[in-house]
């Protein structure tokens, strides 16, 4: 966590807080049914493929991108940027031109002010999805807002690269429905080589959360010449059937160029016919919902 995090949390002034990217009021494929859907800014892996590489770093307020934006949502007071929403036109000049790979469009929320926006939504959504950049950074803000989630009546759940301990964190799970976990290369060879990290708790996460049937979805990116696509696709598909977790959704994506940062661009995509092969790897472990994307 960062110092910028820490100075957000209980005890350091006030109710938790978190770094908002962005609130998306409806969304059909985060989760089951419409959604709201929560993105939070940071992430600890540097995914080579990363298709939203401006919400890894947050941001330093350097405001290298205000000249670049043109409604005047950007300026710079007190040494920080400053964001208007009600101004900008998400014509992403700012992260285009930000030199930390990062984002000033970001909103400093409680848990409560971001409960408001949700239920703005409201009949019209079955329930919430956090996810980022990595959400289990702002651990304390995610148990804060879920438990509001909760008493309105919405399911909730998490979009995870893995790299929090769940099983050790009873608060979280206790308000969490399920947590639709990333699993990006299964040797922590492969892991390194991807994410820049280890991933021996992701498979603990993995088989965990399977075993407590919070695991609703896992996901893929799938890219040959990276990683053993198929060694990964096999190892998440035994997890799957060892602990009786067929249903669980398993999205097989196919890597796109489009968003990822200039210097990763080479990497190639999969041919279809690779995809289905793999997907038919999976439904031959007994999965009924194998998807690809």
């Amino acid at each position: 966590m960062t110092a910028e995090q820490v100075a957000l949390l209980p005890g350091a002034g006030g109710p938790p807080r978190a770094t908002v990217n962005k609130i998306i009021p409806f969304s059909c494929v985060d989760g089951p049914g419409n959604r709201t859907a929560v993105f939070l800014q940071g992430c600890n892996f540097d995914c080579r493929y990363c298709h939203n590489p401006e919400t890894i770093q947050t941001c330093v307020h350097c405001g290298a991108c205000v000249p670049y934006c043109k409604p005047g949502a950007l300026s710079i007071m007190a040494g920080r940027v400053q964001y208007d929403i009600k101004k900008c036109v998400l014509c992403d000049e700012c992260f285009h031109h930000c030199p930390h790979g990062s984002s000033p469009r970001t909103r400093e929320m409680t848990p409560a002010q971001v409960m408001d926006e949700v239920r703005r939504n409201l009949p019209f959504i079955r329930g919430v999805t956090v996810s980022g950049g990595e959400c289990t950074r702002w651990r304390d803000f995610l148990v804060g807002f879920l438990t509001l989630a909760k008493a309105e009546g919405l399911g909730t759940l998490l979009d995870s690269n893995g790299s929090h301990d769940f099983s050790a964190d009873s608060e979280l799970i206790a308000v969490t429905d399920g947590v639709m976990l990333d699993v990006k290369a299964w040797t922590p060879e492969d892991h390194v080589r991807v994410t820049g990290w280890d991933n021996a708790l992701v498979r603990k996460n993995l088989r965990w959360l399977a075993e407590q049937h919070k695991l609703p979805e896992v996901r893929t990116v799938i890219v040959p010449e990276l990683f053993d696509c198929e060694q990964t696709v096999r190892n998440v598909c035994e997890v799957l059937w060892e602990t009786g977790n067929l249903n669980t959704r398993y999205k097989i994506i196919c890597y796109r160029p489009m968003g990822v940062r200039e210097v990763y661009k080479g990497l190639k995509s999969p041919e279809q016919a690779e995809l289905q092969r793999l997907a038919g790897i999976a439904r031959g472990y007994g999965l009924t919902d194998v998807v690809i994307i």
